[in-house]
Order: C-alpha cells, then sequence, then structure tokens
C-alpha cells in the first residue's frame, strides 16, 4: 500500500486498521475541538487533514490502550498553534493565554466524553438482549422509530416510550458507571 505522502510500500496490518477506525471514528470530534481553537472553518478542515497526515506519520507514537482522542488532539493542539503563526498578522487571532485555556477547556471535554463513552459501552452490554436490539436497532443508518414500529406489530407510540425507558436507564448507569469510577 503506497502511504500519503511518503512514496513508500507497507504491508496492510491490523495496526493500519485500527488506527484507520480510530482516526475516523475521531474524525468529529477532532474537528470539533479545532473549531474551538481555530474559528475558521475553512482553516479549520485544512488543519483537519493536516492532523490526520501527522497522525498516520507518527502512528508508531501512539501507545495502544490509550485515548486515541486525546492523543489526535495533542496533535492537533500543535497544527493549531501553526495556523496561528502563519495568521498572526491577522487582527482577529486569539491571544495565546485565551488559545491555551480553550484548549485545555476542550481538552477536559475530550477525556470527560471518552470516560462517558466506555460508561456507555459498559452499560449496553449490561442491558437485557432485547433492550440493547432495540437501541442498536434505532440508531443503525435506517432505524427509524416507524420501520421499528412496523417490524414489532406496536405503535410508533409504543416504541418511542420503550426507547425513552431503556435511554433513561442507560443515562442514570452512565451517571452511575462516573460517579463510582468505573470507566476502564
Amino acid at each position: 500500500m503506497i502511504l500519503p505522502g511518503e512514496g513508500a510500500f507497507i504491508p496492510v496490518s491490523e495496526n493500519f486498521d485500527h488506527l484507520v477506525q480510530e482516526l475516523t471514528a475521531a474524525q468529529n470530534a477532532l474537528y470539533g475541538y479545532i473549531l474551538t481553537l481555530l474559528p475558521d472553518r475553512v482553516a479549520a478542515q485544512d488543519v483537519l487533514q493536516e492532523v490526520s497526515l501527522t497522525a498516520w506519520k507518527k502512528r508508531a507514537e501512539f501507545r495502544e490502550g490509550t485515548s486515541f482522542l486525546a492523543w489526535a488532539s495533542r496533535i492537533a493542539y500543535y497544527h493549531v498553534l501553526t495556523h496561528r503563526r502563519k495568521m498572526s498578522r491577522d487582527r482577529l487571532v486569539l491571544a495565546d493565554d485565551v488559545l491555551d485555556y480553550l484548549a485545555e477547556r476542550q481538552g477536559e471535554r475530550v477525556e470527560e466524553n471518552d470516560l462517558r463513552g466506555h460508561a456507555l459501552k459498559r452499560c449496553l452490554e449490561k442491558l437485557p438482549e432485547t433492550q440493547r436490539r432495540l437501541i442498536e436497532r434505532r440508531y443503525e443508518p435506517d432505524g427509524s422509530v416507524q420501520r421499528l414500529a412496523e417490524e414489532a406489530g406496536k405503535s410508533v407510540g409504543a416504541v418511542s416510550q420503550a426507547l425513552f425507558r431503556v435511554r433513561q436507564a442507560l443515562l442514570r448507569c452512565v451517571e452511575e458507571t462516573l460517579a463510582k469510577g468505573e470507566t476502564s
């Protein structure tokens, strides 16, 4: 496989697949993070592309078992700094201390979202099979409440109520899991 910008051939491996999955899953969160530090959407998209390339080039530095999103966010932070230096003549650039504050706050949110994601995954695993399957089916690309109701032979209201109850149970479970610190 030819790597972007490297022109070298390396075999596809599990690490490649894992990195691609992690990077793909993190795109929206990374874009949001970059956008909080760099409010120009076009520039944020450009920086996101640079972050993706850098993450690929530095893939050997990523340690399994750590937060990929936190690692990639750190790369994004440095790319934003580089972009800001290039644009420093623009009067609309935030002061460095404001940028550092925003980056720190967003980094906390990334960690919190990462913990919430782990807690949600654990809570989904604890659900009874029928409830877990209902949630999974609802959030599939074609999983509308209407379709679920038709397939189950139930009213839309009944399916909506069942989903509401499962979501409430998941919310309580996530909050309890976070309070107990059981996210790993």
